[in-house]
């Protein structure tokens, strides 16, 4: 009787070590090593085609590239996120919290794809559970069918005989692959499991996603290598407070990585946001201090958000400084800029600093109306509500140029503003007349503070 290998694996990154350790020499995580078997003693059951031929290398020159075309789904915010489609051939990860919407984000995909034969397999719910979702999504479709199973080689036969066009795994961490022995979730089972997928989606052509859970850091779960092996790793990110649900673009080999869909959750399912400006600049009937609207990009997608600042006196020793959805350390610079060529005496007040709808920005764009915020809540002058500003601001109080500035001026034209500040290193080949919004270039933070801040 052949003697069991066995090895130990870091539950937190995976990495593997031949006997127990206390500390992860790779993420620094204590107590995190588990034994689990690597090999079973009967090899005789296999994986997907688990016997195939060895390919031999070829010159690239010989090598035939056939172009195919992407399943374009109905889901326009799942399209731009992946890219323009979804890729045949292509493995997708999609993680979030518990209960943020994956499943029924998944499902709703597998109803709405009415054109293509979709399996559904789920290792987490029974098939009344899911039937009941459906029900709720009051989407029909003929071509979709669930399968629960969590066995790969189950799932492999059923595949085979029923010759699916998407196949949708929920979740891989209740996937379990006869080839190891350890238990479902485990670092070896959930790499083993998405290795045979992978194969199965190149070799085939037919494009998987599958769900992952999350880890409380918020990183997915299992083996860092895992997201090195998928083509495309989405985040389905929101607050449980509110309905609003983002789709981020974590990693995608088919399509541009700064790309998000935004929905709404409702009691029948997840509807598109088409255009998230209005739901991230909020209704309000009177003019208050500290408010302004800024034009940023979010991938090709311009975004019109609403930015707030509240300036008081620091009452309680240090003055606190306080960013929600912008980082903390460019607004240190922003103050910094502010005091020393605005002339404002910040380093004793407190500073807050919210993005409206819970969005972390990252653009530089929004510098411009940053600075213009918080001096409108220092000096409690309201800025008009039709006006808006993309620019970057320098360390010399200087306003910069940014990037796609016709598509801010577009978004911003479109949702009805009647000016925008830019940087007039911006206007080179800019068409003013062109636009029905009226174009503000400037060159310094004065000049904006001399025509708003009274």
């Amino acid at each position: 009787m052949a003697k069991l290998k066995t090895a130990y694996f870091c539950q937190s990154c995976g990495y593997n070590a031949p006997k127990w350790l206390g500390k992860c020499p790779t993420c620094n995580e204590w107590n995190t090593f588990v034994e689990e078997l690597i090999e079973k003693e009967d090899k005789k059951t296999v994986s997907w085609k688990s016997v195939s031929i060895a390919p031999r290398p070829k010159a690239i020159q010989e090598i035939k590239y056939l172009t195919q075309d992407r399943i374009v789904t109905s889901d326009g915010e799942l399209n731009r996120v992946l890219g323009g489609g979804i890729v045949p051939g292509s493995l997708v990860l999609i993680g979030g919290e518990p209960g943020i919407g994956k499943s029924t984000l998944m499902l709703q995909i597998g109803l709405t794809l009415s054109q293509h034969r979709v399996l559904y397999v789920s290792g987490e719910e029974s098939e009344q559970q899911i039937k009941m979702r459906a029900e709720r999504l009051e989407t029909k479709s003929e071509n979709c069918f669930i399968l629960t199973e969590t066995s790969t080689q189950n799932i492999f036969r059923q595949i085979e005989e029923f010759r699916p066009d998407v196949v949708i795994i929920d979740s891989i961490q209740t996937m379990q692959s006869p080839v190891i022995e350890s238990g479902a979730g485990s670092v070896s089972q959930v790499r083993e499991c998405t290795n045979e997928l992978m194969k199965f989606a190149k070799e085939s052509g037919v494009p998987v996603f599958m769900i992952g859970h999350i880890t409380k850091d918020g990183s997915i779960a299992g083996p860092k290598v895992l997201e090195h092996i998928v083509d495309t790793v989405l985040t389905f990110e929101g607050d449980r407070h509110t309905t609003y649900r983002i789709l981020r673009t974590a990693k995608n080999r088919f399509g541009s990585t700064s790309e998000l869909g935004i929905y709404e959750m409702l009691g029948s399912g997840l509807r598109q946001v088409t255009n998230p400006s209005e739901i991230l600049i909020s209704q309000r009937e009177e003019q208050l201090s500290g408010v302004t609207i800024a034009s940023m990009m979010e991938g090709n997608r311009p975004l019109m958000i609403e930015i707030q600042s509240l300036v008081s006196v620091a009452n309680y020793g240090t003055p606190q400084r306080s960013s929600t959805g912008f980082d903390a350390k460019r607004l240190q610079m922003l103050l910094a800029v502010l005091e020393k060529r605005g002339g404002f005496r910040l380093g004793i007040q407190d500073v807050f600093l919210n993005i409206a709808g819970g969005l972390k920005v990252e653009d530089p764009a929004i510098d411009l109306a940053v600075v213009t915020s918080i001096v409108s809540s220092f000096e409690d002058s309201p800025i008009p509500s039709s006006v808006c500003f993309a620019a970057e601001v320098g360390l010399g109080g200087e306003v910069r140029a940014v990037n796609r500035i016709e598509s801010r001026i577009s978004e911003a034209e479109k949702l009805g503003f009647k000016k925008i500040f830019i940087s007039k290193y911006n206007t080179k080949g800019l068409i003013f007349k062109d636009y029905a919004i009226e174009i503000r270039p400037i060159a310094k933070l004065e000049e904006v503070f001399f025509e708003l801040i009274r």
